[in-house]
């Protein structure tokens, strides 16, 4: 148990001090301390944020209240919009994937896929996240990545070769309430969108979800089946821990589908 607790202290140790680093050189250090107080810990993706190097096992999350500029490059000539502060009901919490002193390189959860945004790193809150969700379309399973370390590994319904489960690199961008009973206790709503369905039942999108079987359990089994139009499916059991992983943590898709 000591052991345990000296492991967790330690690793949310590495996280504030990454954070904190990182404020300093993009020209935050104003930012209050408490800036991870209730930010469970998720997992920041990559990299070099000049000079800091982010822990592959970390992800840096960048929270908004409000709608805020956006802007294709670092520069305040290069206003390009703005980054709604909410999207679907629910506050935009977005990965950093680059920064400048006194920017932010953010990813995006509407459409097109990939989407991303230089923001004013004033105009945000960060936070961290040491959870990754990997799926696999291949293999037809996902895995919950926490700290680096595998904490589930279950078998998976994905995308047919008609409406394939898009690949690429996304996040959690919410969680929402089932519409129906087979989804489970809630949908993890994720930045990725169908690349074969532009409207589904008359939504105005295709939003990729990971969320129960709805009735696919036996197709599922252990090895996982293509059964869905772009959505993971999960058996209840195995949707159930990815209740723990906060907004805005990366989820990587991965593989081709079987033809």
């Amino acid at each position: 148990m000591r052991s345990r607790l000296g492991l967790a202290v330690a690793a949310l140790s590495m996280a504030a001090g990454v954070l904190v680093a990182l404020i300093l050189v993009i020209g935050r250090a104003d930012q209050p301390r408490g800036l991870l107080d209730g930010a469970p810990g998720a997992t920041p993706r990559p990299g070099a944020t000049d000079g800091v190097t982010v822990p592959p096992d970390v992800t840096v999350i960048a929270q908004l209240s409000h709608d805020v500029p956006r802007f294709t490059a670092p520069d305040e000539d290069a206003r390009d919009g703005v980054v709604p502060g909410a999207w679907r009901g629910a506050p935009s919490a977005l990965p950093v994937i680059d920064s400048r002193p006194g920017w932010l390189r953010v990813r995006l959860a509407q459409r097109p896929n990939f989407s991303t945004a230089w923001i004013r790193a004033t105009d945000a809150r960060l936070v961290s996240s040491a959870y990754r969700i990997a799926i696999d379309v291949q293999a037809k399973r996902l895995r919950l990545f926490e700290h680096g370390k595998v904490t589930l590994d279950a078998p998976a319904g994905v995308g047919t070769p008609d409406d394939p489960t898009p690949t690429g690199e996304f996040f959690l961008a919410l969680f929402a309430p089932p519409p129906g009973p087979g989804y489970g206790d809630f949908i993890l709503v994720t930045s990725a969108h169908s690349t074969s369905i532009t409207d589904w039942d008359s939504s105005g999108d295709a939003i990729v979800g990971i969320h129960g079987p709805l009735g696919a359990d036996a197709e599922i089994g252990d090895n996982g089946a293509q059964v869905s139009h772009g959505c993971v499916r999960l058996h209840l059991p195995d949707l159930a821990p990815l209740r723990a992983v906060p907004a805005g943590s990366p989820i990587t898709i991965s593989g081709s589908p079987v033809l």
